[in-house]
């Protein structure tokens, strides 16, 4: 007979304090400093407790609040349906057009058309949206003249009675994308910007699914902000976008409701997730504040986009799995709409190929995963609750600086937000080069048989410094990716060899890390099992014609094995240690200058060998 009693489970087991939770702890640790080695000190100015407890729920006010409900944090609709998003360029209306209704038939429910078209005028947009029947997908204009396609479209709409049911949004944005590119607005305090900006909410005050404006949010994630930057900067802008349309007599309600901010998804995952979270609570309590008729005027639309700065080049289907994450926790976190960046978008335009497995991630999510079905299933994690607490106080603070600096536009004018993106990016770029953060194929595990194809040129992983006062988006591996494909295109092939001796399990572990090690430069790794004698390994070596030889063995075999082994090779290769050893003081005063190891800085000390020979 079935059991149809409800039961708890776990019942039957007693409660563990959090006490004794840290006792054992504590035993494990061994004396260790408990914040050192098991609190994450964040990028984004917070720390990480190693676990999180129904305790740890305790004064965080947002809780409690469903789907759709003020201030939005699970999510402004009590369902989770996204749309899937694939951008395509207009330079010809016909063949775009063509493209779309592909796309549409291929699972795609919104389209983004970036027109490059100079002159776009009345009688492309017929042709760009033929067929295409507006009510009935989601529609995104970017690119050039973003103002006049705004006009064009609008037109079309009300020409054509659908403007009321259309869902269109136009990435008309000066404040971010124009501050970001231009350093300045085009006209003093973007006057005339600001009053296009104006005219267009008037004209679309009817039409309750029409965004006039897109808050770029993105283009700080790419020129290497972190995830507290890029939702600080955006809510500011946001504000600011308000601020000024309620000054030129419009209403808080039909400002907010125009607005739409378009952000990048990284790879942060559960951090990714608590942002769209934190993003929906502060900018609902934002427009609060301003006194809207309705609190659904503080409903933030997400758009968002997987992360271009952490794609490679190299190993370029590792992006395909980048891109997965990203979009679960996109999807995951509430986005309104969502475009997976093909995996080859870093050095080609995107294969028909990679824009099928861009939009089968998000197809693949909805249909065989079932992500739509559940409404913000994150909520009631602690440890998302309290990601998604310390990102919303965090970014808060960031955005009451900037309000003191007299809003997002001054703040950028006087350099505030390039020096905070700047800074950020460098401090990304030093953990990359030190490996304390990881970009798999570039700086860490690469694929040592790969050569750069003919598709990878010198301008892909150049990276492009920002003129004045602008941001310049670039990819975190570019700086490897770069000195890579330069030894790909210098005609050599440089070697290094693996001379293990001494402890086999530490020669093996050191081996494997220092073959990962110079294959993130392209240099060509032999490694091996275990050399009996340091004279048999050396003569190997030799006959190999490595330009360099990489002793592995245990620290305490380094104080014999390295003079010896700098002794038969004679000059005849770069000797290097892998490892710290104590000895390290004594085999320098004896000439061995080359150690790597887990603290190196893997970026410059690769350089210099390669400079050492001559590449």
């Amino acid at each position: 007979m079935a059991n149809t009693k409800r039961e708890k489970l776990f019942t039957e087991f007693p409660p563990v304090p959090t006490e004794k939770w840290e006792e054992v702890i504590a035993v494990d640790l061994k004396g260790a400093d408990y914040e050192r080695k098991l609190v994450w000190r964040t990028g984004e100015g917070f720390n990480v407790r190693p676990y999180y407890r129904a305790e740890n729920l305790e004064g965080i006010k947002f809780l409690g609040s469903q789907a759709g409900e003020f201030p939005y944090v699970r999510g402004t609709r009590a369902h989770n349906r996204w749309h899937v998003h694939q951008t395509v360029t207009v330079e010809c209306p016909k063949t775009a057009n063509a493209e779309a209704l592909k796309l549409l038939n291929a699972g795609v429910d919104s389209l983004g058309f970036e027109i490059v078209k100079e002159g776009f005028a009345a009688a492309d947009l017929d042709q760009l949206l033929d067929g295409i029947c507006v009510s009935a997908v989601s529609l995104a204009f970017s690119g050039k003249g973003m103002g006049d396609v705004a006009e064009l479209v609008i037109a079309k709409l009300e020409k054509e009675g659908t403007a009321a049911e259309a869902d269109v949004a136009f990435a008309i944005d000066p404040l971010v994308k124009g501050l970001s590119t231009k350093g300045d607005f085009c006209s003093p305090n973007g006057e005339k910007c600001f009053a296009r900006i104006a005219a267009l909410v008037r004209k679309t005050a009817a039409y309750k699914h029409i965004r006039v404006v897109t808050v770029s949010a993105d283009i700080f994630s790419n020129a290497g902000s972190t995830i507290v930057e890029e939702l600080a900067f955006a809510l500011s802008a946001g504000n600011d976008y308000i601020a000024r349309l309620t000054d030129a007599g419009l209403t808080v309600d039909e400002a907010a409701r125009k607005l739409r901010f378009s952000f990048s998804v990284t790879s942060n995952y559960f951090m990714e997730i608590a942002k769209f979270r934190a993003a929906r609570m502060l900018w609902a309590n934002i427009v609060k504040a301003y006194n809207p008729e309705k609190h659904c005027a503080g409903k933030m639309m997400i758009h968002a986009a997987t992360s271009k700065w952490n794609q490679t080049v190299y190993d370029p289907y590792v992006n395909m799995l980048r891109g997965t994450t990203e979009a679960m926790s996109a999807v995951i976190g509430g986005v309104r709409s969502l475009e997976v960046t093909p995996f080859d978008a870093s050095f080609e335009t995107p294969t028909e190929f990679s824009k099928r497995i861009a939009r089968n991630v998000e197809l693949l999510l909805k249909h065989e995963s079932h992500f739509d079905q559940v409404v913000d299933p994150a909520g009631g994690s602690y440890y998302v609750e309290n990601l998604t607490q310390s990102i919303a106080s965090e970014a808060w603070k960031l955005f009451l600086e900037i309000e003191e600096k007299g809003g997002y536009a001054e703040a950028y004018k006087a350099g505030f937000i390039k020096e905070r993106v700047e800074a950020s990016a460098a401090a990304k770029d030093k953990n990359i080069a030190t490996r304390r953060q990881t970009l798999l194929g570039a700086n860490q595990f690469p694929n040592f048989t790969e050569v750069a194809p003919k598709e990878i040129t010198a301008e892909s992983v150049t990276r492009r410094q920002a003129e004045g006062n602008t941001l310049s988006p670039y990819r975190g591996a570019m700086a490897f990716e770069e000195m890579r494909l330069h030894v790909d295109r210098s005609g050599k092939q440089p070697k290094a060899f693996m001379l293990t001796c001494g402890n086999l399990a530490m020669a093996r572990a050191r081996a494997q890390f220092s073959c990962n090690f110079f294959a993130c430069a392209g240099i060509r790794v032999q490694d091996n099992t275990f050399f009996k004698s340091i004279e048999e390994g050396v003569k190997a070596a030799l006959e190999s014609k490595a330009e360099i030889v990489v002793v592995c063995a245990s620290d305490d075999d380094y104080a014999e094995a390295a003079p010896k082994v700098k002794e038969l090779l004679g000059g005849k290769a770069i000797l290097v240690v892998a490892g710290a050893p104590a000895c390290a003081p004594e085999l320098e005063a004896q000439g061995i200058k080359n150690f790597i190891n887990v603290k190196s800085n893997v970026l410059e000390t690769l350089k210099f060998y390669l400079k050492e020979m001559g590449i």
